[in-house]
């Protein structure tokens, strides 16, 4: 049926993050035909977060992107990709499993009613698999990941959890005892994609269609920690389901955005994990068995005695005045940590495009020095005193890695400046720790 058309033209990618795709030109036969959506719509993210940038200042006369935390942003998305390096996303996995082996009926793949039909499983899927991950601490916490910047913009969409993958997939089940799984695969990327552009401030009414879709006004909402936003507004691309099962909230007071108690820290990976610390240790401080289970199963704010969702009152005051947490660094150092970014970005992008044809070892190391580097960035910004000593190792690993081709330029034209700028890097570094470890010797003399 998508035979007649070409899937992977820049109009169809572009089309694809609005749901504006038909049902002719995006329904196929075969799993192995559906085009990789997500993956082609990185330039697409790329020039909507620049267009943000260049209006936002226009409109408001300061960048609506930070460079922490939209580094911070991208970094998680990278990271949450990661996974797929070494298999099949495990939401198509599973429900590939389940088709092959328990299907009842097969609706026909190439009829429109099976492709809308699929929207609106999988979007209605979708407001479960978000709602559990809101009322379910152990889900809590990969989705808080989500939820962690103090900011609303596109960056903000990119920031995913690296382990929501794992229990998501549980939710879309049902679904292959009917749909086959090419119609599926299209629409799980196509959910995914609308969410991108509903991630911004600057866009705010848009009058009818706020009754039915899912919008910048009414994702908002479900980004705040004011108390009227609190696990409200859960829909992917439909609005209908909020209204429907009482999970609805329109925007009203100014919406202060991110955690209830906020991390104040860019460091990835505990960005990504620290929340399944807390809940491990926040279990150990009760007796009973029962209640270091229900810390896992119940709600993030439950304790011991309250209902199953906990309440909000030990929640600090929101009064509209809060500022986001924010480091003051210097230019040079801004510079330097984005300049090292767009490197890693370009060895993220060299692993994905040649994974086929390196070894797996070869994609270890290499997948090793970008959580490296994007932690030693994260370790720059947050100016911890340990920051010297990790991008001093990190530096010495690019070296190596440069030295052996496994890490590019930007550009063929760079190599020289690049391969200059990373060894004036180790240098620097390793002054600055051998500073820091003469500054201990005096004091401890």
């Amino acid at each position: 049926m998508a035979e007649a058309v070409q899937p992977g033209s820049v109009s169809a990618g572009f089309r694809a993050m609005f749901l504006m795709l038909t049902p002719n030109e995006s329904s196929f036969q075969r799993v192995e035909d559906v085009p990789q959506y997500v993956q082609q719509a990185t330039p697409f993210f790329v020039g909507l977060i620049l267009l943000e940038l260049l209006v936002g200042v226009l409109k408001t006369g300061a960048p609506v992107i930070t460079i922490s935390d939209g580094l911070t942003s991208i970094s998680a998305g990278m990271i949450s990709r990661l996974p797929l390096l070494l298999m099949r996303g495990c939401e198509l996995s599973a429900y590939m499993y389940v088709w092959d082996r328990y299907h009842l009926v097969e609706l026909p793949w190439d009829s429109a009613w099976t492709w809308w039909f699929t929207f609106l499983g999988v979007d209605f899927c979708y407001y479960w698999v978000h709602r559990f991950a809101h009322e379910v601490a152990i889900l809590w916490a990969a989705h808080q990941v989500h939820h962690s910047s103090e900011y609303y913009n596109f960056t903000t969409a990119l920031r995913q959890s690296v382990t929501q993958q794992f229990a998501s997939w549980i939710f879309y089940l049902p679904m292959a005892l009917a749909v086959p799984p090419s119609i599926f695969a299209v629409h799980i990327q196509l959910n995914l994609l609308y969410q991108f552009w509903i991630h911004t401030e600057l866009i705010q009414d848009l009058g009818p269609l706020e009754w039915v879709f899912n919008t910048p006004k009414h994702h908002r909402v479900h980004h705040g920690r004011n108390l009227y936003c609190i696990d409200k507004n859960y829909g992917g691309i439909l609005i209908i389901w909020d209204r429907l099962f009482g999970t609805f909230a329109p925007e009203t007071d100014k919406v202060v955005y991110g955690l209830v108690f906020p991390i104040n820290t860019f460091e990835i990976l505990y960005v990504q994990l620290h929340y399944y610390l807390y809940l491990w240790r926040r279990s150990n401080t009760y007796n009973a068995i029962s209640d270091k289970l229900l810390t896992f199963i119940n709600g993030p704010s439950w304790k011991p005695g309250k209902s199953r969702l906990g309440d909000h009152k030990d929640n600090p005051k929101v009064t509209g005045k809060e500022v986001p947490h924010e480091p003051s660094w210097s230019l040079p150092l801004q510079v330097y940590v984005v300049i090292h970014f767009l490197l890693v970005l370009r060895t993220y992008h060299d692993l994905f495009e040649n994974k086929m044809i390196l070894s797996q070892l070869t994609i270890l190391g290499m997948t090793s020095y970008i959580l490296l580097t994007l932690t030693s960035l994260g370790f720059i910004v947050d100016q911890r005193p340990s920051a010297a000593v990790w991008e001093m190792l990190r530096c010495v690993v690019m070296v190596t890695m440069q030295r052996y081709s496994y890490m590019k330029p930007l550009l063929p034209s760079l190599a020289v400046p690049t391969e200059a700028f990373v060894s004036l890097s180790l240098v620097y570094w390793a002054l600055q720790s051998f500073s820091q470890l003469l500054s201990i010797k005096n004091k401890a003399d």
